[in-house]
This record gives structure tokens, sequence and C-alpha cells, in this order.
């Protein structure tokens, strides 16, 4: 459906500046004690932020971003396709879910040409990340998936398991590994042949994103379809030798491995074969999909490229049609922020580092790759660095606060919207100090952007997508352990208004959550939100 246009808002006055919208990646509203990056930080720009009186909370997890439950924590997919879309909309795991439950996954097309190559005799695989954590997959996902292989009588089934230890905890693997040796030995009865063939940690093999490392990309490559890679006896085996062999290593940076039988690896990709990358989020999924299905591919040598049939759980860019065949339909967002700007000819500048430019425009525009309208918009990336973040907790924060001030000083843009991603990224690794950094990056940005936009007479959004750094470490029978998963907390949503053009209140939303900015932002611009849309935050004095 396309966008209708939007309406003025009574009473507005128009000014100036631009509304400048800021997405502190990762930085919630923690406990405020020696665990909370942001309070333990070195903030006074945010100190004095947090004592604004258009500052409310907001709901960043669970329903309030279309996830099953208020148990799952939210992530930058789900909080950017809110932010931009205005409203809720089921995510991934409920999408997977339902369709699961329903049976629905197994009745459509893709399933049943799975079905077909297994039992002329192909293997199936299926790639993705072995975990709970239920942001990018969930082990009850692939569970149910192999289930049903073995009851429709699928004889060679191989899993590739990337690692997690980021949306769980950080040396958990074997919590899953093991279960999961234990029901492919079970499903092996009648003939059946079922195994783990490769692995790795998610950081070093197969899940990059954004083009940032395309060896990743590689490093799995080598391991899930050329069989290459350091070898073991089994999945469980690798993992427990990585740990004896470096105390301080972590499962997402666990290097790639092959398990192995007397008569090599066990589960090379063929001709023949059928793939699923089991995963439901799109990032860390569309290169790998690109590598399985391109014709004209130059971001590393192949070396050979099996005729297979490739499927995705879901369609990870419905643009660009990655993959061509998925499991279970995303879901479409449309009439999103962007599309009504657009409508209404306001021009707009977003920019990132690499590592989250696509959540301010491919997530942000309901996933969607490319422009709205170019004529209206501007896309800037800032190339992040190759190195492990908590070596350079500042990453390219500085780079994007300089495109932002020009931006801003130019006069060209009405709306503009960026991501710091420190806090999510160096909040990830667990390092304390590299946090604390982290977070004190972002501040001293924010100081340049407010003085930029305060000077143009503009107003300022500062907000997040979930938390992340707001928790460091947890403790557990006595011990600190490192937090680097995503947190349940709250985020903040602060609106610093330079024009004088108007006067704005809180408009008093019950239960806020991050689906109220988009009409937020459209009253800030001086348009009545969409009547789709969730209330805005704010509503203006007459």
């Amino acid at each position: 459906m396309t966008a209708q246009s939007l309406s003025p808002l009574p009473g507005y006055t128009p000014f100036t500046g631009p509304v400048v919208a800021i997405i502190m990646d990762g930085m919630g509203i923690g406990s405020r004690d020696e665990r909370d990056g942001l309070y333990v930080a070195n903030t006074p720009v945010l100190d004095e932020l947090f004592k604004e009186p258009l500052m409310v909370q907001l709901k960043a997890h669970g329903k309030a971003v279309g996830l099953p439950s208020d148990g799952d924590m939210g992530n930058s997919e789900v909080g950017h396709n809110a932010l931009g879309a205005g409203r809720v909309f089921a995510q991934g795991a409920q999408l997977v879910n339902e369709a699961l439950e329903s049976g629905r996954i197994f009745t459509g097309e893709v399933w049943q040409e799975l079905k077909k190559t297994a039992l002329a005799g192909g293997t199936v695989h299926f790639i993705g990340l072995v975990s709970d954590g239920n942001v990018h997959s969930h082990i009850r996902h692939l569970n149910a998936l192999l289930d049903r292989c073995a009851v429709e009588g699928f004889q060679q089934v191989r899993v590739h398991a990337l690692l997690d230890g980021r949306d769980v905890d950080q040396k958990s693997a074997l919590r899953f590994i093991e279960p999961l040796e234990g029901r492919l030995q079970f499903l092996s009865r009648d003939g059946r042949n079922y195994r783990i063939a490769s692995g790795g940690g998610r950081m070093v093999t197969t899940m990059d994103r954004y083009n940032a490392n395309w060896q990743v990309v590689e490093n799995g490559w080598k391991a899930h379809v050329l069989g290459i890679g350091r070898t073991f006896s089994s999945a469980s085996e690798a993992v427990t030798a990585f740990y004896e062999e470096d105390p301080t290593m972590t499962d997402q940076y666990m290097d790639s491995f092959v398990v192995i039988d007397r008569n090599g690896p066990v589960g090379t990709i063929e001709d023949g074969d059928g793939v699923v990358f089991f995963n439901f989020r799109g990032d860390r999924a569309i290169e790998l999909s690109r590598a399985f299905e391109e014709t004209e591919f130059s971001e590393f040598d192949r070396v050979r490229v099996p005729r297979v049939v490739y499927a995705g759980m879901m369609q990870y860019d419905g643009d660009a049609l990655i993959p061509k065949k998925f499991l279970v339909e995303p879901p479409v967002i449309g009439n999103t922020l962007g599309d009504y700007l657009c409508r209404a000819k306001v021009t707009s500048y977003s920019v990132s580092e690499t590592q989250k430019f696509g959540h301010v425009t491919y997530f942000w525009n309901g996933n969607r790759s490319g422009y709205i309208d170019k004529t209206f918009e501007q896309y800037e990336e800032v190339t992040s660095d190759r190195i492990a973040f908590d070596l350079k907790p500042w990453m390219k924060a500085g780079e994007i606060t300089d495109k932002v001030v020009g931006a801003v000083a130019s006069g060209s843009y009405k709306f503009i919207r960026l991501n710091y991603p420190n806090g999510d990224m160096v909040g990830h690794t667990g390092v304390v100090p590299a946090i604390r950094i982290a977070v004190e990056t972002v501040d001293l940005c924010l100081l340049r952007i407010l003085g930029a936009v305060k000077k143009a007479g503009g107003i300022v959004v500062v907000t997040a997508d979930h938390g992340n750094a707001d928790c460091m470490w947890t403790e557990k029978n006595g011990r600190i352990l490192p937090m680097v998963a995503h947190t349940l907390n709250p985020v903040p949503c602060i609106i610093k208004d330079y024009s004088g053009a108007n006067r704005f209140r809180l408009s008093g939303v019950s239960q806020p959550g991050l689906a109220n900015v988009a009409a937020t932002l459209c009253t800030l611009l001086g348009f009545v939100p969409p009547g789709e849309y969730e209330p805005s935050l704010v509503e203006l004095m007459q």
C-alpha cells in the first residue's frame, strides 16, 4: 500500500533547523550501580539530557517490538524496524514459531523441494547459530526441523553449528552442542545418519554482515562446503579443545573446525544436496547466501560451487531477493516513516559506520535495500575498522559526528538520523574498561551534535534501540561473569528543542515503546502522524 500524504500539524510554526534523531545503539537505562556502563562512565552530556522535561523511558524488547514474549531481549534489527515503521510487527522468532506451530513451514514449496532432494539421496545441511539467544536463531527451531526430517524419511542430515557466546553466555557452547549431538544420535536410527559436520565462532565463521570482513564468510565456506579447517572427531571435542588450549577463549571467537571420521570430513556440501540457513535474522545471513546463489561472485575464491537447493529460514533482503528460496514469509513493512517523508518531500540524511549502516537504512526502511526516493534522501556509510572492538572502543564515532555536524551546518536536510554502534558492539565484548570508553565516546560526540543543532535552531531526539552497555557483568554463585548479551532494560527517548518555534509537552502515552518514535518525529517535523502509527510521545501546546 502506498503511503498517503502527511497533513500539516495545526498551529505548528516551521523553523529553519533540522530534526536530528540519534540512536545510541545498545545504551539502555540500567541498574544505576557498578554493573551499569552508563552509570560508571563519565557522561556529563547524558547526565544533563536525562533531566530534560521531554524525556520518557521506552520498552525496547519483547512484545513491544514484535517478539514472542516479554522475556525476549530486543535487538538492533527489530528495534530499527519499530523505530522506522511506527508500529509493531510480528518479527523473526515469532514468525518462525507461528510457521512451525501451524505446520505451514512444511507444506510450502521450498520444504517440499528439500524433501525431494533428500529422498533422491542428497544430504540436507542446516547452517546456523546454535543457541537459544533468540536474536538470530533459536535451537528450538533447528530441533523442530531435524525432527521433521526424521519423520519424513530424510536419510542423511548434517548440521554446521555456529557458536554464539554473544546473545548468550560467553562460554555456553557445550550447553547447546552436547544435547544437539545427543539428539542427532537419537535420530540416527533405522538407517539414518545425522551428524554435526563443521562449525566455528560467529565472529570468525560465516556470520559477517554489511561486507565488513568477507574473510569470515570464506572461513565458513571452507569449513561447511569444502571441509577445510582444523579437524576433530566431534563438535564437543572441538569446543573442549579450544577451551583447554586458551582459557580466555570465548565462543564467538572460536576458530572454524571440521568433524572427520576415518574417511575424512563427514559433511562437505556436494552437488545434489539441500542447504538451509536456519537463522531468521537477515544481516548476518546475507553474505553466505550470496556465495551460494550468485553466478558472478568475486568476494573470495569459492574453489567449487555445489549445485544445491539453497534456502534461508526467511528472505533476508526483500529488494535484492536474497535468498531466492525461503521457508517463512518475512513481515511486509510498508508505509515507513521514510515512505511518508519522501512523499512529503522532506529531505533526509542517514549515516553510520559499516557495523550499523544497514540499521539506519535497510531495517529502518522496513527491510528494504537502497533508497526510497534518492531525490530527497542521502545515505552515507563510514567504513568500520577491522579490529576487535574492545581494542578501539571509540570506533568511528568521531567520523560519524563529523558527517552529522557538516550535514546540520549545510542546511540541506530537514531530518537527520544516525547510529552510534559503540554501546552495542563494545558491549558485546564484556570488557569493562572498553565499555566505559565506548559510552564516554558517545557522550563526547553528543556534545558536538547538540552544539551544531543549537546553532542551526533545530531539535535533537536521543534514543536507543535496545540495552547492552547498561549491564556489563552479572554475579552467579559468587562469581563475576561478563554480560555480553542485550538486556531487557528500557531505553531513553529525550527531546531537546533548540528551535524556540513551538511548545511541546509529553502526551501521556501509557506504555511507550520504540514504535512511538516515528509518530513523535512526525509531530516534531510539523505533520499529523499517520493514523496507523502508534501515538506520538509529544503533543503541540496551543
